[in-house]
This record gives C-alpha cells, structure tokens and sequence, in this order.
C-alpha cells in the first residue's frame, strides 16, 4: 500500500512516522507547503518526498492523509474524492458549514471513504466510559462534564487561521459527549472570555470558554476549555448516573492538585501536550484508516460524524455571541438539494 501524506507539520509528522512503521504500509509520498521540511522527513524515513500536491495524485498512490492547514481541508477531501481515494483527514473538515457541507457532498456522489481525525474515540479511557454507559453500569445518565485545557498558547499568528476555542478545541469534546453517551445535543448556551494575552482579542478568539449542552435525553453536559493553564496538558470526562459515578483523565499525570489532607499528590510529571496525552490514540486510528482502506473493518469516524461535532461548535459559537440559548435545530445538517 503506498499513501500519500500533505502536510509534514507536526501532526502530520506523526503520522508519517506511525505509517512508516505499519507492516502493511509499502511506501509513503510526503509533501508540504515547506518542500525542505518534507524532504528532510523523507529522508530521515527513507520515504520520498514529493514537489507539491499535484505529484502526489500524478504518482499514483492507495490512499490520502490530509494533515495541512485546515483551511485547505475540504479542497484537498474533494480532489481525493474525484480521484475516487480514500482519505483520512485531521479534524475539521472546514472552517465552516458551507464549506463542510460541500465536501461532504463531494465525497458522498464520488462514493469514496472519508475517515475523520477525531482520536479520542480510541483512547482507552474514553472507550472504557462509552462502554460503561452503553452497558447501563451508570444507570440513567444526568450529568457530563467535560473540559480540555491547553497549557499554554499558541503561535499568534495560528490563532486566525484555527476557527476559534469552540471549533478547534471544543470540537473534541463535543464529539466525546455524542459518542460516550450515544445522545445527540438538543440546545446549548455558551458563554466566552479574552481576557488572557491580547493576541486573542487581535484575532477575535476566546482563551477561555464554557458550555452548557442539554441532551435529548435530558441530561446536562458542562463543557469547558481554556489555553491558559499554566499546571499542564489536562483533557477529563466525567460522567454522573443514578448507580455511578466514572471519570476519564484522572491518572498519575493529571496536573491537578488536591488542597485535602488527605488528597493524592500534585503530579511529579504533568502531561504536556496532545501528541503526548494521545499518542497511542493517534497511532490506534491510523491503524483503524489502514484496516479501513484495506476492506478489513468499517469507517469507524466519518464526515457525518465531524458535521455533527461541528454543527455544536457553531452552535457555541452563535450563543456566546448573541447571548442566548440556541437550538441545534438552527443549525443545518444538510446543504441546498441534500436530504
């Protein structure tokens, strides 16, 4: 199987590393807007990198994973679509609704596969909770709540280019409540901050945010992220039922600390990022698009998926906004002539 890898940032790095490893992985093409920097990836893998994007269609390759800016997201989904290839695609699909609605569009009439870079869904935590709850070990389901906290900003200069708080971070947790619980979000209200460095202000983003999500079940979800936290790289689910009470993210890592006497110890080593906290999680998924390409399982995550993580982002987003509750109902699932 040869697949060809855009984007050698450091996600996509990554990947082109956790690829270069899989048994049925033959070769890899990288490139990237950087030609340098996928060369000198290329090397190092002993893969060949390639001039632009345009190579890596001529050249041929079994499939595509979409690691660049998202920006160029959704064109890139649709090229592969019309060259009838499988993609894999880091979380979102756009920037926004039309954009995603168009992709997905493509990909359906091309009836190609498209796999969505959401890897929480195969941390062993979060996999753990989704079956405690599906199994009924919590009894009737009442409160969520979910948070990720970055422990420090990023580049000035990204925070344009990233959506904002609730579609780039937020997102993952949105797709966590959906998929744990197996409810849909029925109305969100949402509120934000920029209080922190004045490059958020600059870029109308949030360095802070927080949700309240009703379920369509009626259960509540509090959801909140932040870019501030100085203790370290902190991603938790907790989940509250009539029998039972779990948590994912609390381990020996978590950088939390406990004013009680008797509490457990504040973490000697932090975790320090996502790559770090997920990493195992990013090479399951791979694992997952190889098996997937191969016609050995099923698409565990596809663009319907990544709509519906985002259609509660923007949902976020108009609340906080306008200041008020907003229905998931005013947000389209589907574009003009769809179902």
């Amino acid at each position: 199987m040869r697949i060809g890898v855009i984007g050698t940032g450091r996600i996509g790095t990554f990947h082109a590393r956790t690829l270069s490893r899989h048994r049925e992985v033959g070769s890899l093409i990288l490139t990237d807007a950087d030609p340098a920097r996928a060369q000198e990836l290329a090397h190092q893998l002993g893969e060949t990198a390639a001039p632009g994007v345009d190579e890596i269609f001529a050249w041929g390759v079994d499939a595509v994973v979409i690691a660049t800016a998202t920006s160029a997201h959704a064109e890139l989904i649709g090229r592969a679509a019309r060259s009838g290839l499988p993609v894999f695609c880091e979380k979102p699909v756009a920037l926004d609704l039309p954009g995603t609605l168009q992709a997905l569009a493509e990909v359906e009439r091309a009836g190609t596969t498209l796999q969505m870079g959401f890897q929480r869904r195969f941390d062993t935590g979060y996999a753990g909770a989704r079956e405690a709850v599906l199994a009924g070990r919590l009894g009737r389901l009442h409160t969520v709540r979910a948070l990720t906290s970055d422990p420090a900003p990023p580049p000035a200069g990204w925070l344009p280019l990233s959506g904002g708080l609730f579609r780039d971070t937020l997102i993952h947790d949105f797709d966590m409540v959906r998929w744990v619980t197996g409810r849909e979000v029925r109305d969100v209200y949402a509120a934000g901050s920029d209080a922190g460095p004045a490059a958020f202000r600059d870029a109308d983003d949030l360095d802070t945010a927080a949700a309240v999500l009703a379920l369509d079940d009626g259960a509540l979800v509090a959801a909140t992220a932040t870019r501030l936290n100085g203790a370290g790289y902190d991603v938790r689910m907790e989940l509250a039922g009539e029998l039972d009470q779990i948590v994912v993210g609390l381990d020996d890592r978590t950088p939390i600390a406990s004013t009680e006497p008797t509490g457990p110890p504040a973490a000697d080593k932090p975790w320090t990022g996502f790559l770090e906290r997920f990493g195992p999680a990013y090479e399951a998924e791979l694992r997952a698009f190889v098996e997937v390409v191969r016609g050995e399982r099923a698409n565990p995550c596809d663009g319907r998926e990544a709509l519906q993580a985002l259609r509660v982002a923007e949902a976020c987003e108009r609340s906080r906004r306008e200041h008020r509750p907003v229905p998931l109902a005013e947000i389209p699932d589907a574009g003009p002539g769809t179902r």
